[in-house]
Parts: C-alpha cells; structure tokens; sequence
C-alpha cells in the first residue's frame, strides 16, 4: 500500500497532503489530549503505534508500483478513536520513509490519508457497527481490523487510479486494475491481519484489563469472557 517516494505526480502528492494535513493536525490534539487526560494510557498508546510500525513495515512488492501488507491500525482505532490513529499512523508512515525507504516523504500525504486516516475510521466505523448490532468484542475487532485493512487497500487503487487512468477504460477501469492486482494478496492478508490483532487484544484484556475499562472497551471488571469470535 505505500506508495513509492516520487511514483505520484507532483500535483497528485501534493493534493493528497492538503487532504491529509487537517485530519493529522486534528489527531494531535487528541493525541495530546488523551495523554493529559488519562496519563496511565501513555504505554498502551506506544503499543497501538509500535502494532501499526511492525505489521505495516512488512512488505510484498506488488507490480502497481506499491506493496501489500498488514496495516495495524484497526486496534488503535478502537481503543483510541480514529484521530488518534491519524497522528500515530503518519509518524508510522515518516518514520517507515526515513529509516526503511518503505514509501517516501513525497507520498507521505497520499499514505498517510489512505493507511492512517481512511483505514482507521472505516475499522471504527464496523466495530461499533458490530458492536450495536450484538456482536461479541472479539468479533468486532476482528471486523474492524479486517475491513480497516482492506479500505486502505481500496482507497490506494483509487489514488493510482487517479494518477494514472486507463488509456481506454479511464479512472474507472484503472480502480478495477489496480483492485484486482491488490485484492489477491489483500484478502487474505485482511483476515489474518484479523485474526492477529484479536490475540492481541486477549494479551491487553489478560495483562490490562484496567486500561481496557478506562477506555471503555470493557464494560466492567471481570467481562473479559467477551472476547472472542
């Protein structure tokens, strides 16, 4: 999903970091915010970072000129709320720039809104969505990690599409090319990108259940039964 440093044409990269910047500025003050208000989650907030650095560091070259992987922002999401992910995700995606030449500061706007802002709102948007409709916690943070992964996905085919349509089909058949070249390696990716994420909330529901509650995914001590899919 990152996209290559200078694969997106200059007028491209730089429409999609004015698109980005408010939501990045938006998760600073909640970033800060958080901290000032519950200066306990500090660690648990250094964890949904380092989650989201390690599993989005991993990298399978796809022919588009871009990389599939697992993004790690859905458990961040649910546990912070989406703009939190905005802020963690871009320093993600800088840092993965800087040290790992994995994507660019010239995309780094384009990245960042697909992976650390798009991703994140659609996994919190299908927790909670999950969550009203009954579903058990785990079940709703593996939807959540699940479908985050995959609208990241989504949303890269329509910024190469945009940068570089179809000669014949157009944007429209450039989303469908550069969707179906990702989607071999997405799905699966997804799912078990799914999977991980819901072992690691039982590892934060075994050894910080206290967090958990502060932050409103336990409804109340002793719940950690509700864990599972």
């Amino acid at each position: 999903m990152h996209i290559a440093e200078g694969y997106l044409p200059p007028l491209h990269a730089a429409a999609w970091t004015v698109a980005a910047a408010p939501f990045v500025l938006q998760g600073g003050r909640a970033v800060v915010r958080q901290v000032r208000e519950d200066p306990e989650s500090k660690l648990l907030l250094g964890a949904a970072g380092a989650f989201s650095f390690v599993l989005s560091a991993l990298k399978i070259p796809s022919v588009t000129g871009s990389c599939s992987h697992p993004t790690g922002t859905g458990l961040g999401a649910v546990l912070f709320r989406p703009p939190v992910m905005a802020l963690l995700g871009t320093i993600v995606l800088f840092f993965q720039a800087v040290l790992l030449a994995h994507g660019g500061l010239t995309t780094l706007g384009a990245n960042a809104f697909s992976m650390a802002i798009v991703g994140p709102w659609v996994a919190y948007g299908a927790y909670r969505l999950t969550r009203s409709l009954g579903g058990g916690l785990g079940f709703g943070i593996f939807v959540a990690a699940s479908l985050g992964d995959l609208s990241t996905y989504c949303v890269t085919s329509v910024q190469l599409a945009l940068a570089f349509p179809d000669p014949t089909s157009g944007i429209l058949g450039a989303i469908a090319k550069f969707g179906s070249i990702f989607a071999v390696t997405q799905v699966p990716l997804a799912i078990s990108e799914g999977l991980l994420t819901v072992l690691v909330l039982r590892l934060l529901v075994r050894v910080s259940p206290g967090e958990l509650e502060r932050l409103g995914l336990l409804r109340r001590p002793g719940t950690t039964t509700e864990v599972g899919t």
